[in-house]
């Protein structure tokens, strides 16, 4: 098959994330398994084993993807859409088959990140006007929460394929003292600063660290809330964040959602436990009381966080569980997931065609 990725943003972006990953493994299996595969991106575009075109901007990208599609791609077979709370509607002005991938639904992201105006609007198009346009098209869902949401929102033809997960070097022994690491972009929606007021509550019983691994738009605020034994890496790399994960006691994950929770598996992968919220997406990747613990409440998580820190034995049994099940994610189990969806996109459709 011919391939075309459409996508936000580029892995150099700034502010790349899980997602971008996402695409950028996908892409790479599929190339792997005889695909050609080419896509457009928001810029800036970084070197791939795979053609990629700078799209525009954060926002022109909108506009600018169906010419710059059109003229720098050319023809595909089936078009792989990566939808980040709004799409590029490519089902609409694109004649291949369109197969969407959605990482989580982004309804009350909006409100986080983006002006009142702008948030109406996101939210306006990500629950009505993209259900209808894609309304009876192939979705893959990163998880059976983000299925559930969209579902609920209208999409009737949703695959859930859970993504693999990439082991970051491990290199260091656990710390002896306690020590627990928030690991992800610094964005609203990762709610870091709950971590950082919850552990002021937390230190006292425990001692120790609290580290933040990651960078984004909010590190300043978040560095002038901390308290005593808070500290900030900014970005690191993927050595110095396996040094950070396999010195850690717990993943502290205070978010409000995830899609999957890429930071969670790469930590079970290192032999650490998650305290989290129970939320979408994270009681997905985590299993309750099996690979770490899930918190209905901060007196919840406060208890948790206490009680995980001063019991070796329960987090070296929930430790061991996390790297079994982290163990059977592999992206090559991902990328025949997804293969299989574009494969039966390109087929024929049969039955009605009504629209």
């Amino acid at each position: 098959m011919r391939i075309a990725i459409l996508s936000w943003r580029d892995t150099i972006h700034p502010l790349a994330g899980g997602a971008e990953v996402v695409v950028d493994k996908l892409a790479k299996g599929l190339v792997g398994r005889g695909h050609e595969v080419v896509a457009a991106v928001g810029g800036p575009v970084g070197d791939h084993p795979y053609p990629v075109v700078d799209a525009g901007g954060t926002y022109s990208q909108f506009l600018r993807m169906p010419v710059t599609f059109h003229r720098r791609l050319g023809r595909c077979d089936v078009v792989l859409e990566s939808v980040n709370g709004i799409p590029h509607f490519a089902r609409v002005w694109q004649g291949a088959p369109v197969v969407g991938l959605s990482h989580h639904v982004h309804l009350e992201q909006w409100a986080m990140s983006f002006p009142a105006s702008l948030a109406v609007v996101g939210r306006t198009v990500e629950a009505r006007l993209a259900p209808v346009v894609y309304r009876n098209r192939a979705m893959i869902a990163v998880s059976s929460s983000t299925a559930e949401r969209l579902g609920a929102l209208g999409y009737t033809d949703v695959t859930v394929v859970e993504m693999g997960v990439s082991p970051p070097p491990l290199g260091v022994e656990q710390s002896p003292s306690p020590r627990f690491v928030v690991l992800g972009r610094l964005v609203a929606h990762k709610r870091v600063e709950r971590a950082i007021e919850l552990w002021e509550q937390v230190r006292p019983h425990t001692g120790g660290e609290l580290v933040v691994v990651g960078d984004g738009p909010l590190r300043s605020q978040l560095e002038a809330r901390a308290g005593e034994g808070v500290r900030f890496t900014g970005f690191v790399d993927d050595a110095s964040k396996g040094r950070e994960l396999s010195s850690a006691w717990l993943l502290v994950h205070p978010a409000h959602h995830e899609g999957w929770g890429m930071v969670i598996m790469e930590a079970a992968a290192a032999g650490v436990p998650t305290l989290a919220y129970d939320v979408d997406g994270v009681r997905n990747s985590v299993v309750d009381g099996v690979t770490g613990v899930l918190a209905q409440s901060d007196d919840d998580f406060v208890a948790a966080w206490i009680r995980l820190a001063t019991d070796a034995v329960e987090r070296r049994s929930l430790g061991d569980a996390a790297v079994a099940r982290a163990g059977g994610m592999t992206w090559d189990h991902a990328v025949s997931g997804v293969e299989a969806v574009l494969a039966a996109a390109c087929r024929p459709r049969t039955g009605s065609s009504a629209e």
